[in-house]
């Protein structure tokens, strides 16, 4: 590019009028081009949370066993005998909608770097999933794309893909959303941060060459889509999984040695969030040299250099001397390195090619003192309630439990896991579609790893607030019960224009019922991501505060899955008052989206949690489901078919109505399954935990309470349907 630098273009780049004024007087000049291009990716909202940041801060991140919060690639939580699990959830949302298998894959491949960057090796992906309505004529290209990024990529890098989430909904029909998780382990006391220091140390860039793919895709990912949408493409990355595993080899090898002062991913803003974000926190200067950058174009540019987003590259501060070492060892597994730059006293980040220099910006304004925005909010209005259709069932148990089973929200997901290696590494010991979280084995240990992503975005558009508090309570509990101990969560904040106060009081309101969440649960947030603009022509998604929770087994030979075994007692834990608001028989039943969400009582969801894990860890419970969207009845089927063994189910409560009882979301649930129901209601009547025997397991039919029978063939049959038919083009 040689365009000229004006306001016209400072606001093609994504700076309003008062930001590119402050440019110009924070360099006394108007800027190059190369300048106004880092000034633009620096201060977008992908990069500097300016419209976020002051809302983040009453988020909850300490804990005795919590290493390094956000801030950092990656939150860092201590698990044990010298270990920490490393874990991060980024978005990929608009280059998925572009370009939905690479945008996907780099996403996989992004989420990943931000985790060995750390020094851990990665053992687990997981992803947040949501697309547009199944009817919609690019939903199925978008679902076959992203399916595809996801495990082409984790699959051909050697990571297992262990559990995830899919939502449909018309509100993502244009913008779906791609969050991607990683966990890795490492030793907790070999940690790599990306804090720079040594003035004179050398700036050390590794990995795969740039080009000019990914060029303002920060910009790209500030900013709500049009209907020029397609005409985006060029700033879609693309991906090499195959570069990615020999970049995470060569990496973990040099963390071996004394050599890396600090590292960072070039992710989003490739070498320039890179190098600003590593200088800017050690308060220092940087110096950079294009000249020595490995190149896979001709005739790059300084503003092209600075902005591609190409993928699988690092940029490290090596100590004085070890440049060679770094270089034999990049050298042999195939990757470039070389030597662009060094660290400075000057408090600057300079930038020369060719002889002359395209950019000297002070670093403080790029890394610390980006713009930040108290936004106006405005909350939102209250949904309208269900009104007496609720307190009548149209269709009967029968009906309702086939058709929730069927729908996309319920059914099957095994089309998509199939694509996924969930195996690889022989670490996995609770696979997707086992249990409520994936549970990975770490090597050489007993320890295990429980993991989840959660968010119910129908509950945050009625509700914001109670809606970021049931993410929170939703991922807590899937972790509760595998018999994980919940440790920590990381966030993928998903909302529209921040700039409409609307968008705004959701965000706002989300964020406080999260930290309100997590600090009564004792469940801190470490690291995260905040993606707006999620909106098409004007039209946002459902606000969607996804929450990605890690808990440690100490024996992974004590998780708990949800299949059933013949002979067991069903125990129901938890509170049901029927709470049909915002429920998927509400949507799916009566076409309603209405009423207000469940409520959410922290304190029965902490007793309840912690109950279930001591039962789980005494050896008396034989499989174990929290109870969710479409409530109690689900929970029933899917354990049923997991196990491949019938229930025969007791009449609910009096006085509640049967379609309340078995399909109410009420939260703070767990079904229980044990060879003595007798004994768990005691010990849960001692403990003052409100529990109910609500059937047995056995045969190979669903009895439901008013006698009607439904065999497993037939259940199985409508819970499998959607996913083959829709990707056939008969769905």
């Amino acid at each position: 590019m040689s365009a000229a630098v004006t306001p016209e273009l400072a606001r093609a780049f994504g700076l309003n009028d008062d930001e590119y004024a402050r440019v110009q007087a924070i360099l006394g000049r108007i800027p190059s081009l190369t300048e106004l291009g880092i000034f633009a990716v620096m201060w977008s909202e992908h990069c500097s949370y300016k419209s976020s940041r002051i809302w983040l801060r009453k988020l909850p991140t300490e804990a005795p066993w919590v290493l390094h919060g956000p801030g950092e690639n990656a939150g860092v939580v201590a698990i044990g005998e010298g270990l920490a699990a490393v874990f991060k959830i980024e978005s990929h949302n608009h280059p998925s909608f572009i370009e939905p298998y690479q945008g996907a894959a780099t996403g996989v491949g992004g989420i990943l770097r931000d985790v060995f960057t750390m020094g851990a090796r990665p053992i687990a992906n997981l992803n947040a999933l949501r697309f547009g309505d199944p009817a919609h004529p690019l939903t199925r290209r978008i679902v076959d794309g992203v399916v595809r990024g996801i495990g082409g990529y984790g699959n051909c890098v050697g990571v297992p893909t262990v559990g995830g989430e899919i939502d449909f909904h018309p509100a993502y029909n244009t913008n779906p959303l791609v969050n991607a998780m990683t966990v890795g382990v490492a030793r907790a006391d070999r940690i790599f941060l990306s804090r720079a220091s040594g003035v004179g140390n050398p700036v050390v860039y590794v990995g795969a060459k740039t080009g000019r793919d990914g060029i303002h895709g920060a910009t790209m990912a500030s900013a709500e889509f049009g209907a020029d949408a397609e005409t985006k493409r060029p700033t879609v990355q693309i991906g090499d999984p195959f570069v990615e595993k020999l970049l995470i080899e060569a990496c973990l090898e040099l963390m071996e040695t004394d050599a890396i002062v600090a590292i960072q991913d070039m992710g989003a803003a490739g070498l320039t969030s890179s190098s600003v974000e590593m200088a800017g926190k050690g308060g220092l200067g940087i110096e950079l040299d294009l000249d020595r950058v490995p190149q896979r174009e001709t005739g790059m540019t300084a503003y092209e250099m600075m902005l591609s987003e190409s993928q699988e590259r690092m940029l490290m501060i090596l100590r004085p001397g070890r440049e060679a070492l770094a270089e034999r060892i990049f050298r042999k597994w195939g990757l470039d390195v070389a030597v662009i730059g060094r660290l400075t006293d000057t408090g600057r980040l300079v930038v020369r090619h060719q002889g002359r220099i395209e950019a000297d910006i002070p670093l403080g304004p790029l890394a610390t003192e980006a713009p930040v925005y108290d936004r106006p909010r405005q909350a939102p209005p209250p949904p309208p309630p269900p009104g007496e259709a609720a307190a009548q069932d149209p269709v009967g148990l029968a009906a309702a439990l086939e058709r929730l089973l069927a729908s996309p929200d319920r059914c099957s997901r095994a089309w998509v896991w199939h694509q996924y290696d969930a195996t690889v590494g022989g670490e996995t010991v609770k696979r997707p579609g086992a249990a409520d979280a994936a549970v990975v084995r770490i090597e050489g240990h007993l320890l295990a790893l429980a993991l989840t992503t959660d968010c119910a975005p129908r509950y945050c558009a009625a509700d914001p607030r109670l809606g970021g508090a049931q993410a929170v309570a939703e991922a807590w509990r899937n972790l509760c019960a595998v018999d994980a101990r919940p440790l920590a969560f990381t966030d993928n904040l998903n909302f529209g224009n921040p700039e409409k106060p609307e968008i705004m009081g959701q965000f706002a309101l989300a964020i406080e019922g999260m930290a309100e969440a997590a600090r009564a649960l004792d469940f801190p947030v470490v690291s995260g991501n905040v993606s707006f603009y999620n909106e098409t022509e004007g039209r946002a998604i459902l606000p969607t505060p996804v929450v990605g929770g890690l808990g440690v087994l100490e024996d992974a030979a004590q998780a708990r899955g949800i299949a059933l075994a013949p002979g067991l007692d069903l125990v129901l834990i938890g509170a049901t008052q029927g709470a049909l608001g915002q429920s998927l028989w509400l949507r799916e039943i009566l076409g309603l989206q209405a009423g207000a969400p469940p409520l959410l009582d922290l304190a029965a969801e902490r007793r309840c949690g912690e109950f279930v894990r001591a039962e789980i860890a005494a050896g008396r419970i034989a499989a174990s489901h929290d109870l969710s969207d479409g409530g109690l009845l689900i929970a029933v089927a899917e354990m049923a078919l997991a196990g491949n063994t019938g229930v025969s189910l007791l009449p609910g409560p009096a006085g509640l109505p049967p379609h309340a009882f078995w399909f109410g979301e009420d939260q703070g649930r767990y079904l229980l399954a044990t060879s003595d129901g007798a004994a768990l209601l005691a010990r849960a009547e001692a403990a003052g935990i409100a529990a109910r025997l609500i059937g047995r397991s056995g045969g190979r039919d669903l009895t439901l309470p008013e006698g009607t029978t439904i065999s497993l063939a037939s259940l199985r049959a409508c819970h499998e349907r959607f996913f083959p038919a829709f990707m056939e083009g008969s769905g």
